[in-house]
Parts: structure tokens; sequence; C-alpha cells
């Protein structure tokens, strides 16, 4: 495999996707879409933090997708002032998360560039920097983000003979995990399907191809997905800590 030139162009673009009705966060998303629950604390809703953190690392015009309640999302955009420039666009019918992302796409000021992608319900602070790099030096077509969560249960060691050795509080997961930020090769876009699930299809075919890269979330990297209540908590007590 050859390797990509390392002057490929940074991406600065991106797509939000911003259209969940996170249900689990309900009642907090009764009368408002999941990325705008503000983060205890902070006076600012999720896509706020996620914004500024794309324009810190050099992202100038961002699309956002919205679904659910989009005229909450929309009315907090003209009323705030951005770091970046912002478009929105709404699905008139569910595309899944695969036809939704390509539609997003198709509004992105350069199509024949690169671009960065996340989800709408995740908090975090790395490098895109780096991330873009990686992806560049894997010659990718598509790389995403994997993230080392805590399992939210205390876990019990034990030796060969079942003897319990310790108690382990919220161990790290042995696993990684789709961290739900995404860089993506221009022709990336084309290889979406029009509806479904592109980690269904199109991811599966470039890891057959060999096209898909994972990036580790450095060791000391910051991701937290806001699913749930207690993780709207954690994520104030990670702030004041």
């Amino acid at each position: 495999m050859t390797a990509a030139p390392h002057d490929a162009p940074q991406p600065t673009q991106a797509v939000v996707l911003a259209g969940g009705q996170g249900s689990r966060l309900r009642p907090y998303t009764d009368d408002r879409p999941k990325p705008m629950v503000e983060i205890p604390g902070t006076g600012v809703p999720i896509i706020g933090h996620q914004l500024t953190w794309l324009a810190a690392e050099g992202v100038t015009d961002a699309v956002i997708s919205c679904g659910h309640l989009a005229e909450v999302l929309q009315e907090w955009l003209d009323s705030t002032e951005l770091p970046l420039r912002v478009t929105t666009v709404v699905e008139s019918e569910p595309l899944g998360r695969g036809g939704g992302l390509k539609y997003a796409a198709a509004a992105l000021p350069r199509p024949d560039e690169p671009w960065f992608a996340t989800n709408g319900d995740i908090w975090t602070r790395f490098s895109l920097h780096e991330m873009a790099a990686f992806h560049d030096e894997r010659d990718a077509l598509a790389t995403l983000a994997l993230a080392r969560p805590r399992i939210p249960w205390g876990a019990v060691d034990t030796d060969e003979f079942g003897h319990v050795l310790d108690f382990i509080e919220a161990p790290p997961s042995p696993y990684l995990i789709n961290a739900g930020v995404y860089v993506f090769a221009a022709e990336f876009t084309k290889l979406l399907p029009d509806r479904g699930d592109h980690e269904r299809t199109t991811f599966p075919r470039l890891a057959r191809e060999r096209r898909l890269a994972g990036f580790p979330l450095p060791q000391r990297a910051y991701w937290r997905a806001i699913d749930t209540a207690k993780d709207l908590a954690q994520a104030a007590k990670d702030l004041a800590g």
C-alpha cells in the first residue's frame, strides 16, 4: 500500500449529526433535541462545546443535520455568536445513519476536499490534526476514532481456581469502541448509501479492502458520549474536577 502524501490538506469542513431523539435522556429531551441539552455548570449545550472544539481544530464550515425538534436547534444557532460558519439541513423523511450522513455531506462547501464528521452527543477533546495525519498516512478512505470506555459496573478478578483476588471499580473495557468522530476522504461520500446504515454496509466493505482505519484516542484525551442523565452528571463532575 502506498502512503498518502504528508502534505494532504487538513480538513476544514465537518458534518455534525444532530437529529436523534435522545429518548434515554428524557425529560431533558422533551422540549429540545439531544445536542441541545446543556452540560450542567457550563450553560452551553453539547453542540456548542462541539462547535467550539471543531473551530479550535481548524474547521471553518460545519453542516448540522437536524431532525427531532430541529427548530429549537436552529433558533439557538441563529441567536448565538458562532466560532465558524454553520449550515443546517433537515431530513424530510428518515434516511438512516448512512443516508443522513450522505444527505448532509451534499451541503459541504468543498465537496472535493476531505471532511470530518461527529455524532451530536459526543463531548470530547483531542487533536483532529493528529487524527487527519493518521488517516493520510494509511491512505484510508475513512478513519474512525476509537475510545476505550470504562465498564459501568465493578469487576471481580479471580484466579484459575475460582478464588476472588480483587474487586475493581469501573475498569477500562478490554475492547475499543467507535467514538463517533470520523475523517472521510472526499471520494468516500459517494460510497454512502442513499438510505440505511453505513456501519453495516460501507464500513465492512472498506474494512475488507483495508481502506478503513481506526485512530485510538490518546491516553489522556477526554471523551464521553452523553446518552443518559447519569452521563450528564458525570460530565459535570469531570468538568468540576
